[in-house]
């Protein structure tokens, strides 16, 4: 899943107003943020396979430790802790963890069965969403519109920086979404772990887009 996990960042915003969006994208995204540099250290490996689902043409051979169901709730304890010991509230704490290891569950959904439980041996989980190309459209555009919709009900542009600079990143977020099953395949999975590492300017950017907007009053 990719714009579903943006979906939860925007939708947490109303549970958690005073934390800010690139952070609440930061825990969502989470363990796509890791991904990329175990591939490039080689501690996980992805392969470009064209056809292993409608939707991607990528095959996750090996991300235990970023993507297993145990590793996703111990970053997100982890995150989560550092927050509170910082001093973020124990709602925003417990939003921000929760929202690191939702990016689990919601790729359980998409993906065919190759999420592990935990790091090892172990069973594989996936239900295979990415098999139909207009089911994970039609599901991940849902989530999309419902949790960009909460967010723009909970605040409100101050300037054309909060307005333009939402919609420019909401717009480059589904074009790269579409890239999937509408693109080109990537060369190799060199290429797959630099590309992916661009997650992190868009955590720079949704931090930006939430100082330029403010919320609205109940």
């Amino acid at each position: 899943m990719f714009v579903g996990h943006l979906a939860l960042a925007f939708a947490a915003k109303r549970g958690t107003p005073r934390t800010s969006l690139g952070l609440l994208y930061a825990a969502a995204e989470g363990l796509d943020l890791l991904w990329p540099p175990l591939l490039l250290l080689g501690i996980e490996r992805v392969r470009i396979d064209p056809g292993n689902t409608p939707f991607t043409p990528l095959a996750f051979d090996a991300y235990p430790w970023s993507h297993s169901l145990l590793m996703s709730l111990i970053w997100g304890a982890i995150l989560g802790g550092v927050l509170w010991k910082r001093g973020a509230e124990g709602r925003a704490a417990a939003w921000v963890g929760g929202l690191v290891v939702s990016h689990w569950f919601l790729d359980a959904l998409t993906h065919r069965p190759d999420l592990p439980l935990w790091p090892g041996d172990s069973p594989m989980i996936g239900f295979g969403l990415w098999n139909s190309i207009a089911a994970t459209i039609a599901l991940e555009g849902l989530l999309l519109v419902l949790g960009l919709g909460l967010y723009v009900r909970a605040t409100r542009a101050r300037d054309r920086i909060g307005s333009w600079g939402l919609w420019s990143f909401v717009a480059l977020q589904v074009a790269m979404w579409l890239s999937g099953p509408f693109g080109p395949a990537p060369p190799g999975p060199g290429a797959v772990a630099w590309a992916s590492l661009v997650l992190w300017l868009f955590v720079a950017w949704a931090a930006w887009i939430d100082r330029h907007r403010v919320g609205r009053q109940p």
